[in-house]
């Protein structure tokens, strides 16, 4: 009788490379920085959800500091959210919020909302936010008033972050998404580029 394991075997656990382990591990801590005070989440905690080790996570992250501050950094989402010219722009960020969400369950601007459980972690968060996320694009508009626009386009994509992933709207989460940036991009467009 063969005892040996066959690397096709639906049975053996499916390996990940290192940056999908590394990309489980961001999803794992962002998903309970969501859900817990910062204070309260341990390695072991996010280690579970991602289905590795503690010593993995100090392997690829360095401690448990190291992670979160990644973790509550946007910057790497920002570049994302803000890849496309600017006549196009509140389209692609409402796309973006809506794909992020469905195809890897994590939103691009929503744990922003939960920084008031972070303590003082929660002013980094938000620090970030606007250094990472709102600043920059700001600094993308002309006219006048434009980090005040940037800010009111951005609570946009968070109300409908919010609308898909915590609400679970139904209706929101049935439709195709290209059909809801459609709908909802002209609406964060209008503050992008007033009057055009």
């Amino acid at each position: 009788m063969n005892t040996r394991t066959d690397a096709t075997d639906s049975t053996a656990p499916a390996r990940r490379d290192a940056e999908d382990t590394k990309a489980a591990i961001l999803k794992a801590a962002r998903y309970l920085l969501a859900r817990h005070a910062h204070a309260d989440i341990t390695l072991k905690a996010v280690a579970e959800r991602a289905g590795v080790s503690p010593p993995l996570i100090v392997k690829y992250f360095g401690n448990r500091d190291a992670l979160f501050a990644r973790v509550m950094s946007f910057a790497t989402d920002a570049d994302a959210l803000l890849d496309a010219p600017l006549p196009g722009l509140g389209r692609h960020m409402a796309r973006h919020v809506l794909s992020s969400q469905r195809e890897r369950g994590a939103d691009p601007l929503l744990r922003i909302a939960f920084a008031p459980l972070h303590g003082d972690h929660g002013d980094i968060l938000r620090a970030n936010f606007r250094a990472q996320v709102t600043e920059r694009l700001a600094a993308r508009l002309t006219g006048p008033d434009p980090g005040l626009r940037a800010e009111l386009a951005v609570a946009a994509l968070v109300g409908l972050g919010v609308m898909y992933g915590i609400a679970r709207g139904p209706h929101l989460r049935e439709s195709d998404i290209d059909a809801i940036a459609d709908r909802y991009g002209p609406l964060v467009q209008a503050q992008l580029t007033p009057g055009t």
